[in-house]
């Protein structure tokens, strides 16, 4: 693996555009070896234009937990066929899956913060772990505005949990800027947004965000929000 020096990176790209940021690690790291993550979000939506303009042969990943929006996969459907391309998609273990709906029922998440979380680990961390086993760097359209949980982000990043890089291209991009993209080049997007829904995961754990609440809060919204993460971006002690 090619070694980058993320706090030189850092300084270097604050300034510079997402594609440059994309061009350069595919172009470091190779195409083979770097996945963006896509959750069909604004944000991955973004990056998805972004980097299927650079590289067509680039590789984009979705996790289907079983338990998205019907418009999620109707998002789905037509980015693969306004790009060309096909998603590699990971889905939970059937066994393991199996294993806690029968002991527990298939709403035990709502019951604890512990219980979501193994639900969200079952579904969405364990596949992650199989796929960014594959590549040197996941490339993620976390933003800092995004949450409490977020506000420290930067555009490289090294993953402790799973040894490779993160790398957030649009880390420092507000809202705004995100649909004026989107408008500007027309990209296909999750029409609940116009519902009021901000940001979009399983059905059963999403809701429209009210006025004037935070991007997240519909997302788990009976917990509090300092523990709003499924587990696929957990910043371990020592990240960059």
């Amino acid at each position: 693996m090619s070694k980058l020096n993320i706090e030189l990176l850092n300084k270097e790209y604050k300034d510079k555009l997402a594609e440059e940021t994309v061009k350069y690690v595919l172009d470091v790291l190779g195409k083979e070896k770097v996945i963006l993550a896509s959750s069909m979000s604004i944000e991955d939506q973004v990056l998805t234009d972004i980097l299927l303009k650079i590289n067509s042969e680039a590789r984009v990943f979705f996790l289907d937990t079983g338990r998205h929006f019907q418009k999620t996969y109707d998002l789905m459907v037509e980015t693969m066929q306004r790009y060309n391309f096909n998603y590699e998609v990971y889905a939970p273990d059937a066994g393991e899956l199996e294993g806690v709906l029968s002991k527990f029922g298939p709403n035990f998440f709502y019951e604890s913060v512990e219980q979501r979380k193994k639900c969200c680990e079952i579904r969405k961390v364990n596949p992650l772990k199989r796929v960014l086993s594959t590549v040197d760097a996941w490339i993620c359209g976390l933003r800092r505005d995004q949450s409490l949980t977020r506000q420290n982000i930067e555009i490289f990043e090294w993953d402790y949990s799973h040894s490779i890089y993160k790398i957030n291209p649009i880390a420092f991009w507000t809202e705004d800027m995100v649909w004026d993209y989107i408008k500007k080049y027309n990209v296909p997007y999750n029409h609940l947004y116009n519902e009021g829904f901000l940001s979009i995961g399983c059905q059963p754990c999403t809701r429209a965000v009210r006025p004037g609440e935070s991007v997240r809060s519909g997302r788990w919204w009976w917990e509090d929000p300092d523990k709003k993460e499924c587990g696929l971006h957990i910043r371990l002690e020592g990240n960059v």
